[in-house]
């Protein structure tokens, strides 16, 4: 089966309850009022629902590469530096971005620097050679369609940690019950494969 036959199913089977999913569990996430900058947005739709959603947040996207349609404003940045001034924005957000970077300390670093109130992080668990597999077909499904860097770099617990604490990071919220996938597709696909986390910058 090819890539793009696989994403159209993914679509059809996964996409939309995974939007409206994170929509509400990242949502709760974000400070009322917040302004959010959303990283590696793609077409910034989880973005937008959050913004609807969350009593008067409004949200603006940057990314490495820019879709012919977006949800959102979206603009391009290196995939390093985020080009904002220290404590410029009340919340940074990534959704399953960090595993497609070479180095996640970097931009987590980087998003310490400019959020003001939290970090907001939707990404992957790996503890064993399993959970690797299953989260390399999954990202492979999901993004090979829209030519995504895939370097399935994913991350135990204690790597989070050691990013989160170099990166000068205190952990408010880290939540593995996402209800991403429907019985019995959650048994292969879920079984705490995936988190959503609030980080407070320190003062």
């Amino acid at each position: 089966m090819t890539a793009t036959v696989m994403g159209q199913v993914h679509n059809r089977l996964v996409f939309d309850r995974r939007v409206r999913v994170l929509t509400e569990a990242l949502g709760a996430l974000i400070p009322a009022g917040s302004h959010m900058l959303d990283i590696g947005t793609g077409d910034g739709q989880i973005a937008k629902g959050i913004a609807a959603e969350q009593r008067g947040v409004t949200v603006e996207g940057i990314d490495v590469m820019l879709r012919p349609t977006t949800h959102i404003s979206v603009s391009l940045f290196d995939g390093t530096t985020i080009p904002m001034e220290d404590n410029s924005v009340d919340v940074v957000s990534f959704v399953d971005v960090l595993h497609h970077t070479d180095d996640p300390q970097v931009l987590i670093s980087e998003a310490s620097r400019v959020a003001r109130k939290a970090v907001v992080i939707k990404d992957h668990l790996s503890e064993n050679a399993l959970d690797h597999a299953t989260l390399r077909l999954m990202d492979w499904v999901g993004n090979a369609p829209h030519g995504v860097v895939l370097p399935y770099n994913y991350a135990s617990r204690a790597q989070w940690n050691g990013w989160f604490a170099k990166a000068g990071l205190t952990e408010d919220v880290f939540d593995t019950d996402v209800p991403l996938y429907a019985a019995p597709l959650s048994l292969i696909f879920g079984r705490k494969l995936h988190f959503v986390a609030r980080l407070t910058p320190n003062a």
